[in-house]
């Protein structure tokens, strides 16, 4: 194993989210498990995480982030192949992805649902990496009425420092 792919490899495997770009023009942030020498990811189906421009036999750039401080470590170029289900690797990729996906609404039902409804991708590292990318890689926020300001009611500034009146003895 070459020094490049060991650092792709250890950086990946202690990374619990990778940055991905496909055919997509922005990166994604995917969770991803990494068994036998690639990162696995599932997704495309209802309570998963979407996979924007991973289509099988394309390539895809991911960008690693250190677990500890969220900077960017490694980037490498991805070969994408997508798993059929009901093959044995797809069964070995779902075992270890069963056991990282956090608060999965069907639990031990999850495979059947994956086969049926999602994606099982694998990303296998090319020969090289990358140079790490310039600039933020996340897609800009769609619209949203939510806001995070705005005034605040007249009246609430006289209930907050109104102070509560001793009892008279």
């Amino acid at each position: 194993m070459t020094e490049e792919l060991f650092l792709v490899e250890e950086a990946t495997k202690k990374s619990g989210l990778v940055w991905v770009r496909g055919e997509a023009p922005a990166a994604r942030a995917l969770w991803h498990v990494w068994h036998e020498g690639a990162a696995l990811v599932v997704g495309d189906g209802p309570g998963e995480q979407p996979l924007p421009g991973l289509t099988d036999g394309g390539t895809a750039e991911v960008t690693v982030r250190s677990k500890d401080k969220g900077g960017r470590v490694v980037a490498w170029t991805a070969a994408v192949r997508e798993l059929p289900a009901g093959t044995e690797e797809w069964a070995a990729a779902v075992a270890e992805l069963k056991g990282k996906r956090l608060n999965a609404p069907d639990g031990e039902a999850m495979p059947e649902r994956w086969a049926r409804e999602c994606r099982v991708v694998r990303l296998e590292p090319r020969a090289s990496t990358t140079d790490l990318p310039d600039g933020s890689l996340a897609a800009v926020p769609l619209p949203s009425p939510g806001i995070t300001r705005r005034p605040i009611p007249a009246g609430l500034p006289k209930l907050l420092l109104k102070r509560k009146r001793k009892p008279r003895r």
